[in-house]
């Protein structure tokens, strides 16, 4: 799972050598940080399940606020336009 989130940080790091790879990493976690408040707050749902493998308990029911691309994109956007994108 975090593989493909740190392959997007090390393409960015292509486009944009001068931001350090640690930003970067950060960056693309952002969605995978803001889901458990998401679940709090109730804007997203998920629920346990027992299954044969006992790691894979936690089922991701309904998570459109946190990992919609739209939304991803739509914040790098507005950071982009203020000039805090990944370009700088």
């Amino acid at each position: 799972m975090f593989i493909g989130h740190y392959a997007v940080a090390l393409a960015a790091k292509r486009v944009a050598p001068r931001t350090s790879l640690g930003t970067l990493f950060l960056a693309v976690q952002l969605a995978d940080m803001l889901w458990p408040i998401f679940l709090l707050l109730g804007w997203e749902h998920a629920h346990f399940e027992a299954g044969p493998n006992p790691f894979l308990v936690l089922w991701l029911d309904s998570i459109p606020i946190s990992h919609s691309l739209v939304t991803l994109i739509a914040g790098w956007g507005d950071r982009h336009r203020e000039g805090y994108g990944v370009t700088g």
